[in-house]
């Protein structure tokens, strides 16, 4: 992975460029995007640039070989796992390094989810533990193989724990020489103040309809009417982008779960008989994994942002469609509005929350419902 294969943000590949040519390289840095705008092909190539390009004793072409293969000893890779049919006790990223190869071999703009999903560990949280934080240490304890600079690429940091973190908080400060820490985050607000504090932080924009629509057709040989109309629909997540292209099922289902919702809570009003079907509900959103609890509600909060976009006549901005015979976004717009869609977003990022603490989700999901039956009713302030 070079600068020339990460997909547009010319002005940060220019930021990283220049300041390590001219000798100032923060020694910690904390990249923050969404996995679609490519904060991991970025650090790679980033990091790329630093051990191939400024060593001068190293020979260009091996490095290059070594990069291509992600098995250069100088770059190393913490990420978060968990323990799987594969690995028993004490899960630690070197226990995943062909898998992770792989996975950024398919993709490297995946996210969290598709990691947890590659490694059969979709069903339980990834974390980055003291473990992880005792082998960050050894690793960097040694020379550098090439003699020049040495990469700590920490993917998913927002999930390292508390007792990593304080671990890790005086190497992070004051790292050996020639070494750099880059953490990479989708949730900033997640992220230990402690250890934010040590680090620059680089936020990455989503990526622009036409880099997307470029790519889907020089990379994935999408004919052009298509790859625009998936880049529109993509809303700046190459990730989201190659997932449509591929009919991923994920979207058709979360669409589905999300009507079944908003319908019995349009009825429980009226129809007592309906909170029962919404527990229902409960229990079979429940039943699947507490990270695609936490997609869907990732997905509904897009949703009712488009509904109330769709609502005030920024049809411009409006990229969802429905494949739902009978549910039309136009139909369901007026009832997102002003008077609730920002209590709306509040209570379900309330429960997003709640689910990444690994609270109870039946008891949560009940509560939203509730909680969204009371608000969709509500009227519009004028």
């Amino acid at each position: 992975m070079e600068f020339s294969d990460v997909l547009g943000l010319p002005h940060l590949k220019n930021h990283l460029i220049t300041s390590a040519d001219s000798g100032r390289i923060p020694h910690a840095q904390l990249f923050v995007g969404a996995s679609g705008s490519g904060t991991l092909p970025m650090a790679i190539a980033y990091a790329r640039y630093l051990i191939c390009n400024l060593n001068k004793d190293t020979k260009a072409q091996a490095c290059a070989a070594k990069f291509n293969k992600l098995a250069h000893p100088d770059l190393h890779f913490a990420f978060p796992v968990n323990t799987s049919t594969k690995v028993k006790k004490d899960a630690v990223s070197a226990h995943y390094l062909n898998d992770w190869n792989s996975f950024l071999a398919n993709n490297p703009y995946g996210n969290l989810y598709q990691w947890y999903s590659h490694i059969g560990i979709e069903n339980k949280q990834g974390i980055i533990g003291v473990n992880e934080a005792t082998d960050i240490v050894k690793s960097l304890s040694l020379k550098s193989f090439e003699g020049g600079y040495k990469v700590m690429l920490i993917w998913g940091a927002d999930k390292m724990n508390d007792s990593a973190a304080n671990k890790l908080l005086k190497l992070i400060e004051e790292p050996p020489q020639k070494t750099v820490f880059i953490l990479i985050t989708e949730q900033e607000d997640q992220i230990l103040t402690t250890i934010k504090s040590r680090c620059q932080v680089l936020h990455f924009p989503p990526l622009s309809e036409e880099i997307i629509t470029q790519a889907l057709i020089e990379k994935q040989q999408c004919e052009p009417t298509e790859a625009k109309k998936i880049a529109h629909v993509a809303n700046g997540d190459y990730n989201k982008a190659l997932k449509n292209l591929n009919q991923d099922y994920t979207d058709d289902v979360f669409e589905n779960w999300f009507i079944i919702w908003v319908r019995t809570a349009f009825s429980a009003k009226k129809n007592k008989k309906a909170i029962q079907s919404l527990l229902q509900w409960s229990d079979e959103i429940t039943s699947s994994n507490r990270e695609t609890q936490k997609n869907f509600l990732l997905y509904c909060l897009d949703f009712f942002r488009q509904a109330l976009l769709l609502n005030y006549k920024t049809d411009n901005l409006v990229y969802l469609s429905t494949k739902t015979k009978g549910f039309e976004l136009e139909k369901f717009a007026p009832f997102v509005h002003n008077g609730n869609i920002l209590e709306i977003q509040k209570e379900i990022e309330k429960a997003i929350y709640h689910i990444e603490r690994n609270g109870y989700a039946k008891t949560i999901f009940t509560d939203l419902s509730i909680r969204l039956t009371r608000l969709l009713h509500r009227k519009e302030i004028v």
